[in-house]
């Protein structure tokens, strides 16, 4: 999804002269973790809220400290995982968005999780399935092709967790009678983690358990 039109420019970044005042009177009325610092429209890097909490020095100007400075940004016309994956690996709350270097603005979390909150995979109806197969034994062809040879289509798909071993696959459908699925999965040799109660062979396998637990109670 395009992130462009997320790009906030209503707060003036910092300049290497601003005070260490300037900057924590910003972070006192923003809930911001981080804010860009700029010279030239060229940004020089970020200071955090956490780095000048205990600075004394407040009348000093923000170029004293760029040894404090976090270096992190991305460019204008990236994709959204690229976004989210700057903001997971800086736990921060803001992003700078540069251009050929020049600074454009910044994005902020919150305008990007509702992103996400509006993509067809979170906002479509329909049945998420969490699978599991050995690494290395799956294709997301495959899955398609297991899916769509039962008449559903899929929302979305994705790699949640992996390991050596194993990786765990989520996978969201358009249909809400997935026991064929489920079991076409199962024929696969895919692990089905969810829980269905469209599940026949689950609700199978319960019955024979209390059969079995009668038959040994008599």
């Amino acid at each position: 999804m395009e992130t462009t039109p997320y790009i906030l420019n209503d707060l003036k970044a910092f300049s290497l002269e601003n005070t260490i005042e300037e900057a924590k009177l910003l972070f006192d009325e923003t809930s911001f973790s981080h804010f860009p610092v700029l010279q030239n429209n060229q940004l020089i890097g970020l200071i955090s809220e956490e780095s000048i909490k205990d600075l004394e020095e407040n009348e000093k100007e923000i170029g004293y400290f760029q040894y404090l400075f976090s270096h992190f940004h991305i460019q204008k016309n990236s994709n959204l995982l690229d976004v989210l994956g700057v903001f997971a690996s800086n736990n921060t709350n803001l992003i700078p968005v540069t251009d050929n270097n020049d600074y454009v603005g910044y994005y902020e979390i919150n305008d990007i999780l509702q992103l996400i909150n509006d993509t067809p995979f979170l906002k479509s109806e329909g049945v998420v399935i969490l699978l599991e197969k050995e690494t290395g034994g799956y294709s997301f062809s495959e899955i398609c092709q297991i899916v769509e040879s039962n008449n559903a289509k899929i929302v979305g798909l994705f790699v949640s967790e992996s390991s050596a071993t194993t990786v765990k696959i989520t996978v969201k459908i358009n249909s809400n009678e997935i026991n064929e699925i489920l079991q076409s999965f199962r024929r696969y040799n895919y692990t089905i983690l969810s829980s269905h109660k469209e599940d026949f062979f689950i609700e199978d396998l319960k019955e024979r358990s209390n059969y079995l637990q009668k038959y040994l109670n008599i």
